[in-house]
């Protein structure tokens, strides 16, 4: 199987540095319009595909995103390792912002979106005890290094709905009680609908704030968040162009089985399922309900 490296751009990454043959594509998706086309091309022999979660001119709220059909329109153009890239607030003091963090766990705090693609008609239960793919997380915290930035290995997300910013007291809650390192809007329910897909997925939360808990930083601040935001779109873009001579263009399956995610999840018989969803399951599920 060939290599192709998909990015979701969060805010501030709007596309990839030195694509060649690089071509903004429209791709139909039967759970809905992704966020934007999706950018293709190559880079160092690897193919690549670029979508900005928000859409270019940020017009996506983080409960808005279409989630269900960014992946599905990922995983039917051939990607098969995810990179989410995503501006967080940090509850750490040594994750400090222009830090960035490689996540390997998630609390889902989320209500108002749709977080599966199997439901009535077609039943599956992926496992999610580890969300993120460790080889992937790895090339990520190797290519960051690469490029001069400070990364941290390993660390718990939280995922509100927004689109506000926390309390103190949320703050104070998800840091001191529930043990989180960073705080986001937008990984959730993405990390898990790419379990689903069967797509490897790495999350790299780019520190902009130290949300509200810190005594000596106060309520975020909007006008320096976009400060930083924009120094860490640079580094953002500086990981990914290394990413490609990290993985290569063969891929061998995934030693941690994100790529067989299904094998054993779903578990509505085959004469009780329902035809309509499983023609919009051809792309993230066709692996198993062909056979």
């Amino acid at each position: 199987m060939d290599t192709m490296i998909g990015v979701i751009g969060g805010s501030g990454i709007y596309d990839i540095d030195g694509l060649q043959d690089a071509r903004w594509t429209a791709v139909d998706s039967p759970w809905g319009t992704p966020s934007d086309e999706i950018l293709t091309g190559t880079l160092g022999g690897v193919r690549m595909a670029f979508l900005p979660r928000h859409g270019r001119g940020h017009v996506h709220s983080p409960t808005t995103v279409p989630y269900r059909a960014n992946i599905d329109a990922l995983k039917r153009i051939g990607v098969t390792d995810v990179i989410s890239v995503s501006a967080c607030g940090s509850f750490r003091e040594h994750m400090a912002p222009g830090d960035f963090v490689v996540v390997d766990q998630f609390i889902d705090r989320t209500f108002a979106r749709e977080k599966s693609f199997f439901g009535t008609g077609c039943v599956a239960h992926v496992s999610v005890a580890h969300p993120t793919c460790p080889r992937l997380g790895d090339a990520c915290f190797t290519a960051a290094q690469d490029a001069g930035i400070t990364i941290h290995k390993g660390g718990t997300y939280l995922a509100m709905e927004g689109p506000q910013f926390s309390t103190l007291a949320e703050s104070k809650m998800y840091r001191d009680s529930w043990g989180c390192d960073v705080i986001g809007m937008t990984n959730m329910p993405e990390a898990k609908l790419a379990r689903e897909a069967e797509l490897c997925y790495a999350s790299i939360a780019m520190v902009t704030d130290y949300d509200s808990w810190h005594p000596d930083h106060g309520a975020v601040d909007v006008s320096e968040i976009i400060r930083i935001l924009m120094g860490n779109a640079q580094k953002g873009r500086e990981m990914v162009r290394r990413l490609p001579a990290l993985l290569g263009p063969d891929r061998a399956p995934c030693p941690h089985g994100c790529d067989r995610a299904l094998d054993h999840a779903i578990l509505t018989a085959p004469d009780k399922r329902d035809p309509a969803l499983l023609a919009r399951l051809d792309a993230v599920a066709g692996r198993m309900l062909n056979t």
